[in-house]
Parts: C-alpha cells; sequence; structure tokens
C-alpha cells in the first residue's frame, strides 16, 4: 500500500474513533472519576500500618 493512502486510510479512522469517544463518557467525569480514585487509594495507604525494614534482618558489609 503506497504511504499516502495507507497515512490517509490512518487519519479517517482516527477521525472516526475521535467521534465514537465523544459519544462516551466525558472527559470532566472521567478526570473526576480518576481524581475520586486516586484520593481513596491514597486514604487507603494512609490507614495501613507503616512497616519499614526489620532492623534485625539488616546487614552492614
Amino acid at each position: 500500500m503506497h504511504a499516502d493512502i495507507h497515512l490517509r486510510l490512518h487519519e479517517l479512522r482516527a477521525d472516526e474513533l475521535r467521534a465514537e469517544a465523544a459519544d462516551h463518557v466525558p472527559r470532566e467525569r472521567l478526570r473526576t472519576q480518576l481524581g475520586w480514585t486516586l484520593v481513596e487509594l491514597g486514604l487507603r495507604l494512609l490507614e495501613q500500618p507503616h512497616r519499614g525494614p526489620d532492623r534485625r534482618t539488616i546487614r552492614t558489609a
């Protein structure tokens, strides 16, 4: 396939995918959902007790 034709087909398919994606979840809603998920994850990590390395097993040369 000629490079120009291949590029044009790629551009057409990319336009189709962008149009299809625009019909789905709005970007702002997706960003908000992702943000809150990250906040929840951070809070869960803070709730867990910190377990540092066991000093009895650390050996120095």
